[in-house]
């Protein structure tokens, strides 16, 4: 269960996980709430992959009293005609809705009860009053549920610092993308390059997300700026939409660096914008694991980020990218003109990034890892184990 099929890495990985446990043996229910507005979908990843969607209309991204209550009832019901002997549910909202239907299914409830944190909003998204209830609530939640899981050590480590749960009843699984399916290296670079009129030896910094607050676009314009006012031939490319974009253009022209930036709006397919980026940045306030940054390093592309969240645990710092903090704008420039004037630094980083996270982050390894510990679940619980 997720709360949605929104752009981004929990997409992606339920419905690579959905598929891979189909071919363990295990048959798999997956249940997604509803987009909010404005927001771009990728169910087409799970229709891509033959993988039926159970849709639970009254699930929103938002607390909501009214629609919350529908959503857990009819979610009940779910679980009562489905009698699965495994719940796990992904992202906040889906915990919450999936985890409150399963204490009130009665017999139905499922013997085990699996959460994924894809990181968290329990630090820097909402005022104190809410962020204290909902720390809370992660926190009884956390004592109805046989295990936590966390996609990275320091989303795990965040989440016991803030006293959801103690360690040892989290396990760490890392994300599972199909890589070589979703990104190019070098094929299409000139095509671009020549689509947007952009010399072959211009800088190109990209970037790749939803314009909302957390992302800090704003820092992107001013490091970008500082890049240009330091001698830098550069172009900015922003990939993406969302409810700050008119605020980021005209911030953009207040700057005076409208025209080397390029607003291409929402892509279904990125794949070609990595290949066309010298480096890729990344300044985040929260990330849980970056997909865009996973993609970037599997493209061959640097990656300049901000130390938060699971980014150290994509970007190794001085390997294959480099880490500063938030909000340090003259860090974000320096990093930025340091990999703009040493191609062979570029190159070299990118190699090292491809090495590390195509192998890393295999499906494969995803669907292993779950099934191992389902199938360990699972015995604790006196049941058996599907066979393949």
């Amino acid at each position: 269960m997720i709360a949605r099929l929104n752009m981004g890495g929990p997409a992606l990985h339920v419905s690579y996980l959905t598929k891979g446990l189909e071919n363990r043996g295990y048959h798999t229910t997956l249940v997604a709430g509803k987009l909010a507005r404005g927001e771009d979908s990728m169910s087409y990843v799970a229709d891509e992959l033959g993988v039926e969607v159970v849709p639970l209309v009254a699930m929103h991204r938002d607390v909501s009293p009214v629609y919350d209550p529908v959503a857990v009832t009819r979610l009940v019901c779910e679980i009562r005609r489905v009698r699965p002997h495994i719940l796990h549910t992904h992202t906040a909202k889906a915990g919450a809705v999936g985890r409150a239907a399963a204490l009130l299914a009665g017999d139905a409830r499922p013997p085990v009860i699996v959460h994924t944190y894809h990181g968290h909003v329990l630090r820097g998204y909402f005022d104190p009053v809410r962020t204290q209830f909902f720390r809370e609530t992660e926190r009884a939640l956390a004592r109805h549920t046989n295990r936590l899981i966390a996609v990275g050590p320091q989303v795990r480590d965040d989440l016991v610092e803030l006293g959801v749960a103690p360690a040892e009843k989290f396990s760490v699984i890392r994300l599972g993308i199909d890589l070589e399916s979703r990104v190019l290296t070098a094929d299409r670079r000139a095509e671009f390059r020549h689509l947007f009129g952009i010399p072959e030896d211009r800088f190109v910094v990209g970037w790749i997300g939803r314009m909302t607050a957390i992302k800090r676009v704003p820092d992107i314009l001013a490091a970008f700026k500082a890049l240009r006012d330091r001698g830098v031939e550069a172009t900015l490319c922003l990939v993406g939409d969302g409810p700050d974009r008119d605020a980021v253009e005209q911030l953009a022209s207040d700057l005076g660096i409208v025209r080397d930036i390029l607003f291409v709006g929402y892509q279904r397919d990125v794949a070609p914008y990595y290949a066309f980026f010298d480096a890729f940045l990344l300044p985040s306030a929260n990330e849980g694991t970056p997909v865009v940054a996973i993609e970037a390093l599997a493209s061959e592309r640097p990656v300049v980020a901000t130390r938060v969240g699971g980014v150290p645990d994509v970007v190794d710092d001085g390997e294959d990218g480099f880490l500063v903090e938030v909000g340090d704008i003259p860090a974000l420039a320096d990093r930025l003109e340091q990999l703009a004037r040493d191609p062979e630094l570029r190159a070299r980083m990118g190699k090292a990034g491809r090495e590390r996270v195509v192998p890393r982050y295999r499906v494969e390894r995803l669907v292993d890892d779950v099934d191992t510990l389902y199938r360990e679940l699972l015995t604790e619980q006196g049941l058996p184990a599907p066979s393949a």
